[in-house]
């Protein structure tokens, strides 16, 4: 039960050292500063649905309280930057819920395939009452949802094989996040999963270390990657939205004025960063095509039927359970 509690005696060296370079809440007479840590570049729609936050939350408290936002991976990775906030070294981050899924088990449930039937389906369940027990949840490892952001549905690209059914996927080795779910989800597919660091993942590509990953449009664009894999194939075996954290440290310490200011800028910044995404959306695909890439819109019910051991044996976890069979009876 405390396992995600414990993690941040993994802490890396670099993440001690931020120790002594940050405070994560800066306080200036009646001004506090909360420091916002994140891995996208600023180009991702992610990051400018966070300054839209950051622009809401300035103008709601009129300035008492603001957010220094540190893109680009420059505190570490998704895992580091949990870490971070787990030891009060920074206030928050922007992570996938997979990432959280090695912190807050109930989290794994966005990592199974096909659970969520389209955006709709989605969204209907992370704004309404699962949605709400996902984010309070992880307070038990020390860390808070505030809300969840759009990122699509994840799909495989691949660099020399066209992929049309699940078998296309034997003997490809195929990156995907570092947390089980994810490992799981590859593996039941066909694929061979290989964990890494998307820092890592292009140089893979380059070197055939592994024959192709799985992400969002955006994430296949903005990481460049395109220039590598030519085929990317619109299986969308799982939508793993975003999720919007703040360590309970500082939670904790913010007045009930502060914490309404930034839950409703939060909200408020929802509603963009979807107009962003869709936006992005578009304009990747548009470029993508010009690139040379090929778009392979393959029968999704042959990665239904392969992917249902990944639901079932989760299904047997009497805490997930619940949470699943509110889902699809949504």
């Amino acid at each position: 039960m405390l396992k995600g509690y414990f993690k941040f005696l993994s802490v890396t060296v670099f993440s001690l050292v931020s120790l002594f370079l940050l405070s994560s809440c800066a306080t200036t007479g009646n001004h506090k500063v909360l420091y916002f840590a994140h891995s996208l570049p600023t180009s991702h729609p992610v990051h400018k649905g966070i300054l839209a936050m950051q622009e809401s939350l300035h103008s709601k408290s009129d300035g008492n309280l603001q957010l220094k936002i540190f893109p680009d991976g420059q505190l570490g990775s998704e895992r580091e930057a949990l870490e971070l906030l787990q030891i009060g070294s920074i206030a928050m981050t922007k992570v996938s819920a997979s990432a959280l899924s090695n912190f807050a088990p109930e989290y794994q449930i966005t990592v199974i395939p096909y659970l969520f039937r389209d955006s709709e389906h989605l969204f209907n369940n992370l704004e309404g009452e699962v949605g709400q027990q996902l984010l309070e949840g992880g307070t038990e490892y020390l860390l808070r949802g505030i809300c969840f952001y759009d990122a699509g549905a994840r799909s495989f690209y691949t660099k020399d094989r066209p992929v049309h059914s699940p078998s296309d996927l034997d003997g490809l080795k195929v990156r995907v996040q570092n947390d089980q779910m994810s490992v799981d989800m590859a593996n039941t597919l066909g694929a061979s999963a290989t964990p890494m660091a998307f820092g890592e993942l292009y140089t893979a590509l380059q070197q055939n270390v592994v024959d192709g990953a799985e992400n969002n449009i955006p994430s296949f664009v903005s990481s460049n990657h395109f220039e590598v894999c030519k085929y990317y194939i619109f299986d969308e075996h799982t939508m793993v939205p975003d999720v919007v954290i703040i360590g309970t440290k500082f939670w904790d310490l913010l007045s009930d004025q502060e914490k309404g200011w930034l839950e409703a800028a939060a909200q408020e910044s929802v509603v963009k960063q979807k107009q962003y995404w869709a936006e992005t959306v578009a304009e990747n695909m548009k470029m993508l095509k010009e690139a040379g890439v090929e778009f392979i819109y393959p029968d999704k019910a042959p990665f239904v039927s392969k992917s249902k051991p990944v639901m079932e044996r989760l299904m047997k976890d009497s805490k997930l359970r619940p949470i699943i069979d509110k889902i699809n009876s949504n």
